[in-house]
């Protein structure tokens, strides 16, 4: 299994074919993905690079980190698994444990 790698920073016109091919000069790249708003289909600048193994990885996380593409400056690191949210919706909601409802009664 390779290593997914997290690229912040990206250009909003950016593909996935372009980022392929910017992180393929690193090593084999099994899949590359750009994040897009759901509503708008726009990028939301940043996306996610699977390489093929630990060390190209990491080579392509100490050759692109900080550097510029296209006008911006990238991070690329090593991405965290995904938290597990839930599909309540809606904001945080409540008091925030007030129990008086936030007013000073005393």
């Amino acid at each position: 299994m390779g290593t997914k790698l997290y690229v912040g920073g990206l250009p909003y016109s950016v593909t996935e074919g372009r980022l392929t091919e910017l992180f393929s000069a690193h090593g084999t790249v099994d899949s590359a993905n750009v994040i897009s708003d759901k509503m708008t289909g726009q990028s939301r600048g940043f996306g996610f690079v699977e390489m093929s193994s630990s060390a190209e990885a990491q080579a392509a996380i100490q050759t692109l980190n900080g550097t510029q593409f296209e006008g911006r400056s990238l991070t690329v690191n090593e991405a965290k698994p995904m938290v597990k949210r839930d599909n309540f919706g809606g904001g945080g909601g409540g008091r925030g444990g007030d129990r008086d409802g936030g007013r000073n009664r005393w």
